[in-house]
Order: structure tokens, then sequence, then C-alpha cells
């Protein structure tokens, strides 16, 4: 969409790092305007924020391996064996060899970085 037109915006809301003045915020079909916890827990599953600036948005002092891994942890997904692996995929899946996990953001061009944060 065109600028000011309320993609970021409707993306904090969508995240729920933003509320709504008014009207109906529905995620698939399901009404997710005032979600309890739990399913608040579920929204922020499916939403994420991915920041525009990849040189600001990776914290430099993790490893990419960590940066991809931490929305896995936050949600308790798999063990760490298993995050190993599937952040190992990701990376893959980003055109990035899964041997660069070990590595700081500082590292990668903003292209890369932008990947990363995806």
């Amino acid at each position: 969409g065109e600028s000011g037109s309320g993609k970021s915006t409707l993306a904090r809301v969508l995240a729920h790092a933003h509320t709504a003045d008014g009207g109906t915020l529905r995620l698939r079909g399901d009404d997710v305007t005032r979600p309890s916890r739990r399913a608040l827990h579920a929204v922020r599953r499916q939403v994420q924020m991915v920041f525009q600036d990849p040189y600001a948005s990776l914290n430099p002092r993790m490893t990419v391996g960590e940066i991809v891994a931490e929305p896995l942890v936050a949600f308790g997904i798999g063990d760490r064996e298993a995050r190993r692996e599937r952040v190992a995929e990701l990376l893959e899946l980003a055109g990035l060899d899964p041997a660069v996990a070990g590595r700081h953001p500082r590292s990668f061009s903003g292209g890369q970085r932008q990947r990363i944060g995806i």
C-alpha cells in the first residue's frame, strides 16, 4: 500500500502492540479485538513484527542462531536440539548456510540481515 495508508498501524494492532480506536479485528475469521490471555498468545504465534531497518532491528550481542531461535524459545517450541535443527532449516530457507548460526549480525549484509529478521 501507499505511504500513510495504515500498513504499520494495522500490523501493530494485529500484534496487539497498539490498541485500535474502534471496530473489530479479525484474524482468519476469528474476532481477536479483545482476546483472552490464551488467545493473545495464539495470535502472537501467528503474527510477529518484522522491522524495516535491518541494521537496527537485530540485537548485536546475540548470534544469528539465538536471534532465529528467540521466538521458538519464547513460545516453548521444541527442546534445545529440536530448536537447533529448526534454526538450521530456517536459515536454509532464508538462503543462508546453517553454519552461520554462530556469527553475529555485524558480519552480514543488509539484505542478509533482513532475511534473518524475517
